[in-house]
């Protein structure tokens, strides 16, 4: 039986493989006798699937060593406090650029922890702009500089991080890339901390990304939470609490996944990038040339990973959502907060997901364009 093709924003589809391999590994890991799931995450088969996960993780990213790869829990939305309960402290103030809803977001539970700024925001045109960073109005003596460098939401994408130290500025650049992490290179040079709820392109809900330089740790508030305070996760291994032990395990299993991807000469996140780059290519190709969808996002802002489109008439989206999913097409309602479609194209969803999504948009159009 064929899988039907998921379009989810997250929890988001996961390889095929990835999911028949844990299957195959359920009762018995490796021979141990034992499901990932009872294991101890103190015991050795546990830290040894712990330790390959950030290995692999180091190597598909091209993590710098002095910064610390952290296994947390309550995804981005957690690390909105998370963030400035460990780096407010270290200047007057912390600036936001807000090109959407997660930024949104961010920056109202910064407020909570200290004085911050909102340097830049695209709210006047709706969210379907990245502002320039050249008229970023940076803040002097930052704690850092966030960015949300894909909203998934209003589908746009940061496609080259911003160069703070070109732009003058001294504080570290933090990037919730929740969304678009593992589908492209991030350049360390220009990034202090990364946080990524694992639920779009590495595993199941429950795992969070931390990736830290060494520099920023230490920097707490004194209300901070132990297990929320970077420098005591990144002491203990990510071991000072029962870490979300089956996520790890399976988002393990998606980086060597990762690993063996190819695309002609391209390998690993190369391979990734420049598939990801041909799928949405063939689906904003079509949606532009319709007719009959429209998106609003600017072209040098679209999102590789998610594509929100709207059709001509509200009386269509029922219809159009029920024939998808007789055609297998499944999870392609927008967010409800700004209606219309969105088609999320993660690493897992394979170009030929994107030409049946296609081939049904033009059918669609065709019987009521």
């Amino acid at each position: 039986m064929t899988r039907p093709f998921n379009f989810s924003a997250g929890p988001a589809a996961l390889p095929e493989e990835v999911l028949q391999q844990a299957a195959s590994e359920m009762l018995d890991w490796h021979g141990s006798g034992m499901s990932v799931m009872e294991m101890s995450h103190r015991g050795k088969e546990f830290i040894s699937i712990a330790q390959q996960a950030e290995s692999d993780l180091r190597e598909i990213l091209a993590i710098p060593a002095n910064y610390k790869v952290l296994f947390m829990q309550g995804g981005a939305i957690a690390e909105n406090a998370i963030v400035p309960m460990n780096l407010s402290s270290r200047g007057g103030h912390m600036d936001y650029v807000v090109t959407g809803s997660w930024s949104l977001k961010s920056q109202k539970e910064a407020r909570k922890y200290g004085q911050v700024n909102v340097i830049a925001s695209n709210e006047a045109d709706g969210h379907t702009t990245v502002p320039d960073p050249a008229s970023w109005q940076l803040s002097r003596n930052a704690a850092y500089v966030h960015v949300c460098s894909n909203e998934t939401i209003n589908g746009i994408e940061l496609h080259e991080l911003p160069d703070l130290k070109a732009l003058g500025c001294d504080a570290p650049l933090v990037i919730d890339c929740s969304s678009h992490i593992a589908s492209r290179p991030i350049d360390w040079s220009r990034v202090g901390l990364a946080y990524a709820g694992a639920q779009k392109n590495i595993g199941p809900a429950g795992l969070t990304l931390v990736i830290v330089r060494e520099d920023l740790l230490g920097h707490a508030l004194p209300i901070t939470p132990s297990a929320f305070d970077y420098k005591i996760v990144a002491d203990h291994d990510s071991m000072y609490n029962t870490p979300p032990t089956y996520a790890i395990y399976l988002a393990g299993l998606v980086f060597q996944w990762i690993k063996r991807q190819h695309e002609g000469a391209l390998q690993g996140l190369d391979a990734i990038e420049a598939r990801n780059i041909a799928k949405a290519d063939r689906l904003y190709g079509y949606l532009d040339a319709s007719g009959f969808y429209s998106t609003h996002v600017a072209v040098n802002a679209r999102s590789r990973m998610n594509a929100p489109f709207f059709l001509p008439a509200e009386a269509l989206y029922e219809p159009f959502l029920a024939g998808a999913k007789t055609q297998g097409l499944l999870q392609l309602k927008g967010h409800k907060s700004v209606g219309g479609l969105r088609a999320s194209i993660y690493n897992a969803l394979p170009l030929a997901g994107v030409d049946a999504l296609v081939a049904y948009l033009k059918e669609f159009a065709q019987r009521h364009g």
